[in-house]
């Protein structure tokens, strides 16, 4: 059995979804250009003003075999396609579909100049995709296949991304998710170092109402989007330490791994966290040779794939360290489910953004009394539904 065609499909279908979108401000590492602050990102759909029900569309790669099978990924985005037509897809062509490892040193190698950023974000979706067929041609779940299942079902923590930080708000819709179940919280934080100390008010209501309304025995979490410095960091810390944060998220940019380990070393009773900006193993290694972070958050979806992630996981547990992935929707609880509790912990939920690959997929992944049960289908479970879902166009990348 060879591989024999790659191939995206661009498909549309219709969210008809109730909640406000658009409606928050948060820091971002931009956002010291006041022109660049003043624009707020469009996602996850390009255009709320209409209203429901949105007509959202996405790219799938798919991954064909001169035996019929196909391994699918998606949505990936149309700079995922274009990387892959350019770069990977002739690479692919005549490979034995079950050797992924072989077939990842290839991109990489090939790729060299793209060992980090969208590049990589680009081959690890054809390593997932590799890894669905390979699901798919012996009949399990991808967990299965690295080493699970460690658990029926994950912990999942409810991402506020999308939400306003209003502190009214905050404590409403804390409130109505730890209804449904969740037991930790994240929130991005609306503020930066240029903001002065009004700012630095704004985060703490932001805290204190999340504290307010989850209770006591939820975890909190903090996202500062790479656009804090290290005191500004140190002194939301000690402001913010009778509200209990379990973590602060990128306080710094990616870049600045010393600033990280200064981090970890100065503050005390908050974990600090990060790595999703960072590719591969060998970049995730310079994180935890500096002693950087408390917590990784690398991305299945961008750091490598399954290939790349499973050897992450173990460079981490080798140090004591959990790795609990950035967003990945289904890829990530596969991974999380074949790794031990202490390794993954947890996994994180996007509220709003998180729903939208539903519309598109056959195997909706919907979280029940704050966790997610594993997927019984063979592959990844990102197969496309049978109705709903329309096809525009079919593209062959290679062949």
């Amino acid at each position: 059995m060879k591989i024999d065609r790659v191939r995206s499909l661009q498909v549309s279908a219709e969210w008809d979804y109730h909640e406000p979108l658009g409606e928050a401000h948060l820091s971002r590492p931009e956002s010291i250009y006041p022109e660049l602050e003043a624009r707020v990102p469009s996602w996850p759909v390009d255009d709320v003003a209409g209203g429901p029900p949105y007509t959202v569309t996405a790219h799938f790669l798919l991954i064909d075999t001169d035996a019929g099978a196909s391994g699918i990924c998606g949505p990936v985005s149309d700079e995922d396609i274009a990387i892959i037509q350019r770069y990977f897809g002739e690479l692919l062509i005549g490979e034995d579909p079950h050797a992924i490892e072989r077939v990842w040193d290839k991109m990489y190698r090939h790729a060299i100049h793209g060992r980090k950023g969208t590049p990589m974000m680009a081959l690890s979706k054809v390593d997932l995709a590799l890894w669905d067929l390979k699901g798919k041609l012996l009949g399990a779940p991808v967990y299965q296949l690295l080493g699970g299942p460690s658990r029926e079902r994950i912990r999942a923590y409810a991402s506020m991304l999308g939400y306003s930080v209003e502190p009214n708000k905050v404590i409403e819709r804390t409130r109505h998710f730890r209804a449904q179940g969740f037991t930790a919280f994240k929130w991005f934080l609306p503020c930066a170092p240029k903001d002065g100390e009004p700012g630095i008010r704004r985060n703490l209501a932001v805290i204190r109402a999340a504290r307010e309304a989850a209770g006591p025995d939820c975890d909190l979490m903090f996202d500062a989007w790479s656009s804090w410095n290290v005191p500004y960091t140190q002194r939301m810390v000690e402001l913010s330490r009778e509200y209990r944060p379990y973590w602060f998220e990128e306080p710094v940019l990616a870049d600045l791994i010393p600033q990280y380990a200064e981090l970890r070393r100065s503050v005390s009773g908050v974990f600090i966290s990060g790595g999703e900006h960072e590719y591969t193993r060998w970049g995730i290694k310079a994180l935890l040779d500096a002693r950087a972070v408390d917590i990784l958050q690398a991305d299945v979806t961008w750091a490598g794939g399954l290939s790349e992630m499973t050897k992450i996981c173990a460079l981490a547990s080798a140090h004591d360290i959990p790795v609990i992935p950035h967003h990945g929707g289904w890829p990530s609880t596969h991974l999380i489910a074949s790794q031990a509790l202490t390794t993954c912990p947890m996994q994180e939920w996007l509220i709003q953004h998180g729903r939208v690959p539903n519309v598109f997929y056959k195997h909706k992944l919907v979280p029940a009394d704050g966790h997610i049960h594993l997927p019984t289908a063979p592959g990844l479970s990102m197969d496309l539904a049978d109705e709903g879902v329309s096809l525009l166009e079919e593209r062959t990348l290679a062949s």
